[in-house]
Parts: C-alpha cells; sequence; structure tokens
C-alpha cells in the first residue's frame, strides 16, 4: 500500500468527506427550499427578532404559550413561518377576539412594522414559508387568463368562480376574494389558514400563483367574470337571458321549421 492510497483511506478522510457532504447539502437546501418567492425581502435583524419575542409574549402567549409551543387554547407556532403570521395578523384574524368555528378578517391590530417583528420571531422557531417578495405577490406581469384556469381547476369549488366565496361544512366557510391584498393571497395559498389546503411550489409555482393573483385583482378591476355583461350580474342574469330569450328563441325556430316541413 502506497502513501496516496494510506491517505484515501485515512478515518479523517471519511470524516471530512462526511462535513463536506453536510455543509454541501445545507448550502443547496438554504438557496433552493426558500424558494423563489422569498427573493428580495430583507433578512430579519437581532432587533426585531427581539422586539417580536416581545410583542408575542406580551399579546399571543396566553394562547400558543411562551416559547410558542402550544396549549389546550392554541396551536403550536413553531414551523408556520413568517408567513402565517403576516397574514393571520395582517388580517386581522389574529390576535382572536373570541374563540369561533372560525377566524373572521378584521382590522388589523398591529402595525406593518409589528407585524414584520413578531414575524421575524416566529420565523426563528423552524423553517417555514417566508413573506413572499412583491415580484410575485404584486400580481404584476400575470398571465391573467392562465391564472383564471388554474383558479378555477383549484379554487372555485370552495370559493366560486368569481371569488365570492362559499359555505363548508360545520359552520365554517370560504371567505370572498374581493379586494384582498396580493401577498395575502399568496401568504393563503403556501400556509394552508384554516380549512383551505396548501398549495406548495410543488403543486403551484411562484408563478402560477402570481397568475392567480393577477386574475384575481383582474376581477376586481373589471368585476365581469365571462360571457356578456348583463349588467354585471353574473351567472343569475345569463340564466334569465337563456331561460327568457335564448330557449324561447330555440322553440319557436322548432315549431317554424315543423310547420313547414308538413
Amino acid at each position: 500500500m502506497n502513501a496516496s492510497t494510506a491517505r484515501r483511506r485515512h478515518s479523517a478522510v471519511f470524516a471530512l468527506l462526511i462535513v463536506f457532504g453536510l455543509v454541501s447539502l445545507g448550502t443547496a437546501y438554504a438557496l433552493v427550499v426558500p424558494g423563489r418567492a422569498r427573493a428580495g425581502v430583507p433578512a430579519a435583524t437581532g432587533d426585531q427578532v427581539t422586539a417580536g419575542q416581545q410583542l408575542f409574549a406580551a399579546n399571543c402567549a396566553s394562547c400558543h404559550g411562551m416559547q410558542a409551543g402550544g396549549t389546550p387554547a392554541g396551536p403550536s407556532l413553531a414551523g408556520v413561518g413568517a408567513a402565517s403570521v403576516d397574514f393571520q395578523v395582517g388580517t386581522g384574524r389574529m390576535p382572536l377576539a373570541q374563540p369561533g368555528v372560525q377566524a373572521k378578517r378584521g382590522t388589523p391590530q398591529f402595525s406593518q412594522t409589528q407585524i414584520d417583528q413578531m414575524a421575524a420571531y416566529i420565523a426563528t422557531l423552524g423553517p417555514g414559508p417566508g413573506i413572499p417578495a412583491a415580484q410575485y405577490a404584486s400580481g404584476e406581469g400575470a398571465d391573467v387568463a392562465r391564472g383564471g384556469e388554474i383558479f378555477r381547476v383549484n379554487c372555485a369549488m370552495c370559493h366560486n368562480f368569481a371569488g365570492s366565496g362559499g359555505a363548508l361544512t360545520r359552520g365554517k366557510y370560504a371567505p370572498p376574494l374581493k379586494d384582498i391584498e396580493g401577498k395575502h393571497i399568496y401568504e393563503a395559498m403556501v400556509t394552508g389558514p384554516q380549512s383551505m389546503p396548501v398549495f406548495s411550489d410543488a403543486n403551484l409555482d411562484a408563478e402560477a400563483k402570481r397568475d392567480v393573483i393577477g386574475y384575481l385583482h383582474e376581477l376586481d378591476r373589471n368585476q365581469n367574470y365571462g360571457g356578456p355583461a348583463l349588467g354585471n350580474l353574473g351567472p343569475v342574469a345569463d340564466g334569465y337571458f337563456l331561460w327568457g330569450i335564448g330557449i324561447p328563441i330555440m322553440i319557436g325556430a322548432a315549431v317554424w321549421l315543423a310547420r313547414k316541413a308538413a
């Protein structure tokens, strides 16, 4: 056995290879798993985390526990990510005013700066979805037609094809999606609040989520969900038009053709 072979088989070489592999894997995870939706989002500072922990202890710990590990009144927040905090607190659903079947949207009780601080603290408790970058959350540059197709396939069964919301089981409901900020739509997709499923990048990538946001914002601007406007009353007006005008015309045409043939 020569010297070079001995060096390759030395136990230290295997240890170094393991360390190198772990470092490489961790680096790849850090680069790939957070996803493109986090690109451009500033990293949290130590001061933000400290301030967020203080806000959490004063306003959230009574339900979620001092270490956010959960209690009978509220679930653990380890691993929910900054996106969950930004959505729940930013839409006024949390802190929960009183127990109920479902947390309702309300007026936020904290400023965006305070929400960012709490989100930064919760993000330190475990890996989870981050707050999306504006390039995806704004809906700018979206393929609206593609977004409409994605929405109808994945979301319309609960939220209605026009985003008007709908009833679910046991008193729960899918909320209406009118005039919702783009980042909150994105955050709902990646965190799955209430009864909503989670749409990870494996299901819908960042561009697909941006397209859905663009479609919903287009509905907000134009209030036309397909077909003749008919006063923008939606499928009810379309149905009246079909039964009141379309079908009588077809019946009349059929009768006329039958008499002519006779």
